[in-house]
């Protein structure tokens, strides 16, 4: 797993059957150091409900096939949860709506 912050989404009327229905949104890597973004943006499938703005944990490869809306979908990058908090060695570094 990995984390990202949401910056956007992808709308798409024409697709694969199996992605109907599925909400696509553009992440783009996060530096757990600082929290801030670094690499390219990429489109996930989001199975959670997240929202622009938001710290997410994503996988990607065939884990993104993992999950009961995946499975078996053609996709490389899944939303698996939305971050509330991060602690590392003790110490909070980053909480929901302080960011």
């Amino acid at each position: 797993m990995q984390l990202a912050k949401v910056i956007g989404s992808v709308i798409s009327t024409r697709k694969c059957d199996r992605l109907e229905g599925m909400k696509l949104l553009v992440a783009v890597p996060i530096d757990m150091d600082t929290f801030k973004e670094k690499g390219s943006p990429f489109v996930t499938v989001d199975t959670v409900g997240a929202g622009e703005g938001e710290i997410v944990m994503w996988c990607g490869g065939s884990s993104s096939r993992a999950t009961e809306m995946t499975t078996n979908k053609p996709v490389d990058a899944t939303i698996i949860g939305i971050v509330d908090n991060v602690d590392i060695l003790g110490k909070r570094v980053f909480t929901k709506g302080e960011a």
